[in-house]
C-alpha cells in the first residue's frame, strides 16, 4: 500500500484486519504483572490496563465477537464483561505473546511520535467522556469510555500500518491549515478515516451500539455527544487551549451537562482571570514506556 492512489475502501480494509494488532509495551508488561496474580487479580483491575490502550482494547471487542456462540444474544459492549465471558486464565493464556508498537514502528519513530499523540488524545477524551457521563448518571458509563477511547482508532491503524502515508498526511495539513481533514485523507490515502473505521468495525463485527456512539448521527443522543464533544475536546485542546474551535466546544459541553462556563473551566483546570492557560494535553511527552 505504498502507493495509495488507486487504493479502494476494501483494500484497506483486507490490508490492515489479515494483519495482528500491535499493542503498547506498557500493557504487555503490567499484564505479565498481573498474571502472576491471576488467582486472585480481578476483571476490573485488568480491564484497567486494557482500556489504557485503544490497540488492546480493539483486540479484546474483536477476539470476544469472532467467539461469539450463536447462543449469545447480548452484544458484550465493555472489556469488564469481555473478560468475564472469556475467563481470567483463558484471557491470559490467548494474549500471552502479542507485537508491540514499539517495536512495529521502531524504523518509523516520528510515526510512532505521531500514534502516541493520538493515543493520548483518545485516553483524554475518554476520561473526559467518563466524567461527563457520570455527571449525567448515563446508563452505562463504561460504554463511553470505551467508544470514546476508540473513536479515532483508524486514524491509530493508520498509523500504525501506513506510517509513511500518515506522516505525509500531517504535513499536507500543517501546509494547510484551513483544508478539512477528510478532504486531506481523501488526497492521501483515497479513503476518509470515518468511512475506514466503519468499514473495519463491521469486519471485525464491533457491537453495533458501540459504532453507533462511536460515528455519531444527524440527530445525536445525549451518548452520542459526549462521546463527540470530549473527542473534538481533546482533538481541539490538543492544538493549544487557544485554538478557534474551543469555544464552541465549551458551548456545546456546557448545554449538555446543564453547567455555567465557569464550572466548566474549573472542571477543566483552566484559569477564569484571563491568565495564559496551561499546556494542552498532549504537549507532554507521549507514554512510551
Amino acid at each position: 500500500m505504498r502507493d495509495a492512489s488507486n487504493a479502494t475502501l476494501e483494500g484497506w480494509v483486507a490490508f490492515m484486519s489479515d494483519k495482528p494488532l500491535p499493542v503498547l509495551a506498557r500493557t504487555t508488561r503490567e499484564l505479565a504483572q498481573l498474571r502472576e496474580a491471576e488467582n486472585t487479580v480481578s476483571a476490573r483491575t485488568i480491564a484497567q490496563v486494557i482500556l489504557h490502550d485503544p490497540l488492546m482494547t480493539l483486540r479484546v471487542l474483536a477476539f470476544i465477537e469472532a467467539k461469539r456462540g450463536r447462543s449469545q444474544h447480548t452484544d458484550i459492549t465493555t472489556i469488564e464483561r469481555a473478560l468475564m465471558m472469556i475467563g481470567i486464565t483463558p484471557f491470559f493464556n490467548h494474549f500471552e505473546s502479542m507485537p508491540t508498537l514499539e517495536e512495529h514502528l521502531h524504523d518509523h519513530q516520528q510515526a510512532l511520535l505521531g500514534v502516541m499523540r493520538v493515543i493520548a488524545r483518545a485516553r483524554k477524551a475518554s476520561g473526559w467522556a467518563r466524567e461527563w457521563a457520570l455527571m449525567r448518571h448515563d446508563i452505562d458509563v463504561d460504554e463511553i469510555t470505551v467508544a470514546t477511547l476508540l473513536h479515532d482508532v483508524a486514524e491509530i491503524l493508520c498509523w500504525v500500518f501506513a506510517p509513511k502515508l500518515s506522516l505525509k498526511l500531517r504535513d499536507l495539513l500543517r501546509a494547510n491549515p484551513t483544508m478539512r481533514t477528510a478532504a486531506a485523507q481523501k488526497v492521501v490515502f483515497n479513503v476518509t478515516s470515518h468511512d475506514l473505521q466503519l468499514a473495519l468495525a463491521k469486519t471485525w463485527r464491533l457491537p453495533a451500539l458501540l459504532v453507533e456512539l462511536m460515528g455519531g448521527s444527524a440527530h445525536p443522543s445525549p451518548r452520542v455527544r459526549n462521546v463527540q464533544y470530549a473527542v473534538n475536546l481533546a482533538r481541539h485542546s490538543a492544538k493549544g487551549w487557544d485554538d478557534p474551535a474551543l469555544p464552541d466546544d465549551f458551548k456545546d459541553i456546557e448545554e449538555l451537562l446543564r453547567i455555567s462556563h465557569e464550572t466548566l473551566l474549573g472542571r477543566l483546570g483552566l484559569p477564569m482571570d484571563g491568565s495564559p492557560p496551561p499546556a494542552p494535553p498532549d504537549h507532554a511527552a507521549p507514554d512510551t514506556d
